[in-house]
This record gives structure tokens, sequence and C-alpha cells, in this order.
């Protein structure tokens, strides 16, 4: 059997897409829009090795995934094979535990919850509606962000803040990143061949965006982003964790509007305000040349890592293996190092060696005597969305 599926991750400017077989799990096609409503953009489409670059501006993402079905339709692959599109949804708030097959009333509903998420969900909105038009003929689904952590318990779910408040306006954590702490969870149970519902496991997702997961016997119980993506772990440019005072602060003292405030701690702040870069590699660079302020920056984001994996080690009482996964998770040997030595005391042991490899597969970065197992595990969010959209269509 062949069921091919488009899986559209939709930014504020940019689109990333997939065609993967649902069934035999094979990439067919993937690429990139980038700069959409700006004067000058670009498309990148790779397929059977080759790549198609094309230069030109998107206004918008409705003209951007109309040149793109122009594009396959010019280089392939065949959209007529197409069976279903998968689209990443950010926040699907109290309303959305599940992947979905998208209608209107579910397309409204999503527009409701846009407040919650006002960086993310309008522009996935515009691309789904977007992506309806272009591909009329088949479901569209969705596949949300927040669906994994939609069984954490009330104590980790609720702000102490008026209940009232909280109740009409659907404020409390919901983590992210969801997609990607199933996947990973899940794969390095089958890596060790361990039962999935047996074990307790932390989960770092490190990238430019970065949380961390505490699942307990295949259920999610903790996480670190809240309500939006901004809580938790230091990123690239988010701030993470700050004093909740810190907005009343700004404004008082540097007469900082609620709007300022937002785009301080969500655009300018975590190691970018931090060291003046967002790439560990660039920030590696700067610690090999002495820079002390990139010394300080990655001593602050390994500090606040550390942090909550102790606090996750406790809430599940116990761990059994903790994975590092997306792109500083799966690459930065010193980020690692430094997190698992200072847990040696609990009992995770690093294998230097097995730390240094670099691969694109599962591995284990603990030593054989390690009471708790430490691993690599690349994460693949665009496989398992494809798993979702499959099953979705399927019931």
């Amino acid at each position: 059997m062949s069921t091919p599926v488009l899986l559209l991750n939709c930014g504020s400017s940019s689109i990333k897409y997939q065609v993967i077989d649902a069934d035999t799990e094979v990439v067919v096609a993937n690429g990139i829009i980038q700069r959409i409503g700006e004067e000058s953009g670009s498309l990148d489409h790779r397929l059977d090795g080759e790549m198609v670059h094309v230069d030109r501006g998107f206004p918008n993402h409705a003209r951007a995934l109309n040149y793109l079905v122009r594009v396959f339709n010019a280089h392939g692959p065949d959209l007529e094979s197409i069976r279903a599109v998968g689209h990443r949804t950010v926040h699907g708030g109290d309303a959305f535990r599940s992947t979905v097959v998208i209608d209107d009333a579910v397309l409204e509903k999503l527009r409701e919850l846009s407040p919650l998420a006002p960086l993310h969900n309008p522009p996935g909105i515009a691309g789904i509606e977007a992506a309806r038009e272009a591909l009329p003929d088949v479901p569209h689904v969705a596949i949300f962000d927040t669906a994994f952590f939609s069984t954490l318990p009330p104590e980790a779910y609720t702000y102490a803040i008026p209940a009232d408040i909280a109740a009409e306006h659907g404020i409390r954590k919901y983590g992210f990143h969801g997609t990607s702490h199933s996947y990973v969870s899940r794969r390095a149970a089958e890596f060790l061949g361990r039962d999935y519902g047996e074990l307790k496991q932390i989960v770092c997702h490190l990238g430019n965006g970065a949380s961390i997961s505490a699942i307990d016997r295949g259920v999610a119980i903790d996480t670190s982003m809240g309500l939006t993506p901004l809580a938790g772990l230091v990123m690239g440019t988010r701030s993470g964790d700050v004093d909740p005072g810190l907005h009343a602060f700004l404004g008082r003292e540097l007469g900082m509007d609620l709007q300022e405030v937002d785009n301080l701690l969500n655009k300018k702040s975590g190691m970018l305000g931090l060291a003046g870069v967002t790439d560990f590699r660039d920030l590696n660079e700067l610690i090999e040349e002495g820079d002390e302020a990139a010394k300080l920056a990655m001593a602050v984001y390994c500090h606040r890592l550390i942090s909550y994996i102790g606090a996750y080690i406790a809430v599940l009482g116990g761990v059994d293996a903790i994975s590092f996964t997306a792109g500083v998770g799966e690459n930065d040997a010193l980020v690692r190092a430094t997190v698992v030595k200072r847990l040696a005391g609990i009992g995770a042991i690093l294998d230097e060696k097995a730390n240094a490899v670099r691969s694109k597969e599962p591995r284990v970065i603990s030593a054989s005597d390690s009471p708790i197992t430490v691993l690599v595990v690349p994460t693949n969010e665009e496989l398992a969305m494809a798993r979702e959209t499959k099953a979705a269509i399927s019931a």
C-alpha cells in the first residue's frame, strides 16, 4: 500500500513541509518557503536528491501555498497521489486533546483559541485555510502541540491565580512540543527494548525553542512550557522563567508597554540576550575564545535545565531514562556533558566517548554501570505527524 501525506508546519513567516508515505514511512519530498510577507522570499524543494531553489516574494501564506502547488506540478510529487494533509497546530487549548479532522467548526474554534497563542495559531490557521483551498478534495488534519500534555494532573497545570478568572479565560499550563516529546519517549523505550508503560522518563527537547517533560509510564505528568511557549527553559531568543513581577518593573522603570515587554522576552532574550548569538556552534566558539558573556550564558542555560531535571526526578519518584533531542540536544556534546556530570550524585554516569559520537541514530551516552540511562534520541516530528494523520483518516 501507499499513503502519501503532505505535512505542513506554518510559522509566521515560513512554511516547512514534507511528503511522507505513511505506510512505508519514507520521505518522498521536503522543503521550506521562507520570508513570507517580505519583499524577497525563497523556496527550496527537495525530491529524489535534487533541489529546486526559487527566489521570489510571497505576500501571504495563500500565495505561498498556491506557488508550492505549481512547484509540485512541475517537479513532483504528483499532488493527485496525496491522501491527506496534516497541519502542525500549536495550541489546542482544552478543546482539542487529540488529533482531529478539520472542518469549519474546528477552524472557528482555533480562531477562538488564538489569544492563547497569538504568535503561532494565526499563521497556522492561515496555512490551513490556504491549503484547504489549494487541495480541497482530501481530508485535512490538525495535530496539536498541546495534545500530549492533556494528561497533566490539576496540580501540575493549575496556576495560583483567582480560579474564576482562570476558568473563564482558559488560563492554565498547556505545554508544547508535545509531538516531539511523545515520539522521543516512545522511540527511547523501543530502542532500549523496554515497555513504554513501565518507564519513568524525562525528555529534554533542546532546540531554538526548548522544553522538558516528565513522563510516568507513558503518561505526561509535567512539562516546562505553560500557557504559552515562553515559560520554562532558557531558549534561543526566549527568556524562559522570569519573575512575573518583571513586567510591572519594566513598565514602571523603563516605560515599556505590555507588547514591548512581550517582544523583549520572546525575541530579544534567551541566549541572544545573554551572549548575542542563538546558534550553539557560535556560542561554543565564543567560549573557546574566552568570552565571559558566552560562558555565563552556557552556565545559565545548563543550570536551568539541571534544576528542571532535578525537580522532575522528584515529581516522578525516580527516573529510568533521560533523553536529549532536537538541534542542541542532539548535537551539542558540551551541553550534555555539563548536565549529566552534574547529575552524577543521583546516578547518571556519563560515557565521554559515547557522548562525543555524532550520529543521526538513537544512542546511549551513559556508562554501562549507570543506574540512570542517558540517551540521545533524534526527534522526528514529521514522522509522528504522518502517523497521526494516517490514524485520523483511517478512524
